[in-house]
Parts: structure tokens; sequence; C-alpha cells
């Protein structure tokens, strides 16, 4: 409901009675929250900060697409210091130009990102004019170029395509030695760095509004980690935050951040971990195991089996503790293999994942080996894998190929990073076998699935994928 429109109805919202009724739940407990403020919220009180600025940038939420706030623990959140209104959306301008090149809207961006290393912004001030950033924090767009209010399923209008050229057609496998190709990848090159821009635009101006050395960003553009990786270098800001499930998941944890500061009077603790979901049942596992007639075992060391296989060349499924909040994969559902030969990534991709051949893997490694091997010590991106590395020559003694399947065409890699649990222990292991401390880490699932979370969907998976071996706990289990 639009802001304007829920003060006007008051409490007779029929759907939050519809809510309640539906749930089970007292009417009076349920309450309706401003969508970006609940995205600020969840990215200040999941921050460890005293105080920071707030970003918040996403298609559109109520009528607001990207606000600006001062935000302490000891007063809350501001009101926004600059807002923009839709339709004028960094957001959706993203979201359009992933539409012309036959990427589905909310579902296909990250493989956009992903797309743009392999291209050249060479349309990039063509592109630039159709997205600018006022000097007090306005989004502005060309709106000739864009159908939001008509076309929700792509975006984009005639005068779009007559200047950039035809759209692609959805699901058509890719050839980047194609021209037709390259011209997509660099039309894909160019967006990205426009969006880069505009983020930068609106940092160094809130930075300048409030003087803070913290940014937390949130919203749905704030799971471009390519983007956030220029904020990092280049914003200004001391500390970058990116919250796990920064897009519309995480405004749920918000809108309750809110209710709580504003009936206890007291801030939240940080979030400690992202790992909020369901706890895997071995047993369960095992029994289906069974059932489905793979060999299970238990060891009494499950993660040097794990490394041992890693260092043998073999794809490992892992399944432990408490599943992931949010779309990135770290360490409790994840698929596990070598961090080199680039054999490796396109295997993964092509038999595994069953995806497009451009899109990169993540590196995982140990907090106390990121700037060994990565360059720079951890920081708040790489706990939760939201922000983007460049990826350093391989240190001697190791084969020049060792990070090539986890290492994106430009020489980055969306590094994350563990202090301690099941891979920490894994990534000990590699080491202690002479191989570098790094594995490949990328989400548990198959292709437009969702991660998997029980012990029903990870045997499922296993089952029907050409992984080699799916560790639950201290179980293993293998095709007989």
């Amino acid at each position: 409901f639009p802001v304007a429109l829920r003060e006007e109805l008051g409490s007779k919202l029929w759907v939050l009675d519809e809510l309640a009724a539906a749930a089970g739940i007292p009417r009076e407990k349920v309450h309706a929250g401003d969508h970006h403020a609940s995205h600020a919220a969840y990215a200040f009180y999941a921050s460890a900060a005293d105080d920071a600025a707030v970003l918040t940038v996403d298609g559109v939420g109520e009528r607001l697409s990207t606000a600006g706030y001062l935000a302490s623990r000891t007063s809350g959140l501001s009101t926004p210091l600059f807002q923009t209104n839709f339709p004028h959306s960094l957001g959706l301008f993203y979201a359009a130009f992933a539409a012309l090149l036959g990427f589905e809207i909310n579902e296909g961006e990250y493989k956009f990102m992903g797309l743009a290393a392999f291209g050249e912004p060479r349309f990039k001030a063509e592109i630039a004019k159709l997205a600018t950033v006022t000097a007090d924090g306005s989004v502005r767009l060309d709106r000739r170029y864009f159908a939001y209010e008509t076309g929700t399923s792509v975006g984009y209008s005639a005068r779009m395509i007559a200047e950039f050229g035809e759209a692609r057609q959805p699901g058509m496998p890719w050839e980047l030695g194609d021209a037709r190709d390259r011209r997509y990848a660099d039309l894909a090159a160019s967006v990205q760095e426009v969006l880069e821009d505009r983020l930068l635009d609106l940092a160094r101006i809130l930075r300048k509004k409030t003087k803070s050395n913290t940014l937390c960003i949130a919203g749905g553009v704030a799971l471009n980690a390519v983007a956030i990786g220029r904020l990092v270098r280049e914003s200004g800001f001391e500390n970058v935050f990116v919250p796990p499930g920064a897009d519309d998941a995480g405004s749920a944890i918000g809108a309750a951040y809110n209710h709580y500061v504003r009936t206890q009077g007291v801030a939240p603790k940080p979030l400690r971990d992202a790992f909020l979901g369901p706890a895997i049942d071995r047993q369960r596992a095992a029994a289906l195991g069974e059932a489905f007639g793979l060999s299970v075992t238990r060891s009494d060391d499950a993660e040097a089996y794990v490394a041992r296989a890693i260092a043998a060349g073999k794809i490992v499924a892992l399944a432990t503790g408490r599943a992931e909040f949010g779309p990135r994969a770290l360490g409790h559902r994840s698929l596990l293999a070598p961090p080199g030969p680039a054999s490796v990534r396109e295997a993964l991709n092509r038999a595994v994942k069953h995806r497009e051949p451009f899109r990169p893997f993540a590196p995982l490694t140990r907090d106390e080996d990121a700037a060994g091997w990565f360059g720079a010590p951890p920081d708040a991106t790489t706990r939760f894998m939201t922000g983007l590395r460049h990826v350093p020559p391989v240190p001697p003694g190791y084969p020049e190929d060792a990070l090539a399947a986890v290492t994106h065409v430009d020489g980055t890699a969306r590094l994350q990073t563990v202090g301690e649990g099941f891979v920490y222990r894994v990534l000990g292991e590699l080491a202690a076998l002479g191989l570098p401390p790094v594995v490949l880490n990328t989400s548990l699932n198959g292709r437009r699935e969702p991660i998997c979370t029980r012990a029903e969907d990870v045997v499922a998976f296993f089952r029907d994928s050409q992984v080699d071996a799916l560790v639950v706990e201290d179980l293993i289990l293998t095709r007989r």
C-alpha cells in the first residue's frame, strides 16, 4: 500500500485483517512497516556500527525506489535525507536492460552482472544519459526509454529498441564468440558501469550529508556485488556493510527491527551469522540415502574426507547445521570443489548447475588466509559474500591456474571468508596437504531451484546430480 493510502485507511487495512486471521495471530500483533524504512533498519541494525549512513536502492517499494538515511543505535533511523519515487528507479533501469538481453526481470539480473565482465562499456556515454543523479540525491530516468507502467514483463520501450537494437530472445544459448552476443555483452558492461557510477554518486552525497564513516546498504540493488566492490574502494566510507538477504527477504527482518525499537526502546544486537534456516536432519538423510540405494557411512573425521576428495578433483555436496538466510551459499548448504583449474568451473556449469557458460563461481578461504591469497584482510563484505575482490597472482610454489575456477574473466572474485565451523576445518586440512586453503563454493541446488534446506532436498539433489559425494554432518553418502 502507498504510504498515503495506509495513513488514510488506518486500522481498516483489510489485508492485515486477513493475514492475522490466516496465521491465527491476534490482529493487534500484526503491523505494517514502511518498505524502505524496513530495508534501512535491516541494513543498519544487522551491522555492528553504532551509527551509519544508510542507502536503500531497489526497483520500487510502495512509492519509493531510493532513499538515504542517518542511523544511530541510540536515536534510531532518521527521516529520509533524500529520496526518489517511482518510476525513477535504478533497479528498474537495470532490470529493463536485463530484459532487453533476454533475462527475466527480478530473476536474471545477477546473470546480467556476470555477463557484463565479458564486454566493453562502449555504449556507456549514451546509456549514462538515461539515468542521472541530481546534486540533492534524486535519481532521474529518461522515461522515453522505459515502459514500467505498461509493460511489467520487459520494462523497455520501442525507443530503447530503436537506439540499442533488437531484444535478445530468452533462453537462446550464448555464443560470446558471435558478434551479436558480443554486442549484448558490451551493452551489459555499459549498463553495469552506469549503475556503479550512480550508486557512487548517491553514496558520496550521503557521505557529505552524514559525515559518517560507515555505509550500510540494502534493497535488491545491494545484491550487485560488483557495484558494492566499487563502493568499498571509491565511496570514501571506511566501512561498507551489506547484510545477507539484502533484498525484500531482509526487509521482513527490518520491519521487525523497527517495531522492536519502537516498542522496547533499545536497539537489537547485530546479526552474528546468516544461519537462520532449518537444521539438517542427519537421521532422515541416512534413511533416505539407504532407501535410494546409496552407501551411507559415518565418519569421525568428515572434514578430512572432504579435503581429500577436493584434493582429488572431486565435487562434494555439503549440508551441515542450519541453512543460510539469503541467496548466498555460505558453507552450510554448499557445493565444494577445487578452486582450479578453469575446467572445474566449466564442468560445474555444464554438468551440475546446467547454466550459462559465463556464470562465475566464488572462492572461500579462512580469515587468516585472505590477505595472502586475495590481497587484503577480511572485511564486512567477505563475511556474507556481498562484495568483489581483485584476485592477485597466485603465491609462489603453486600452479598459476590454482585459482582459475574461482576467478572471473575480469580478474575478480566474490570472496567469502570464515573463521570457524566445518568448512574452516576443511580448509585447514587442505593446507595440511600442501594445497591452497581455498575452495570453490557454490549453492547446493539445481538450475532454477532454491537452495536445498531439508534432508529430502539434499538427498534428492545428490541422487539426480553428477556430484561425487554428499556429506551431511558426520555422514558420507556415495553411490554404490
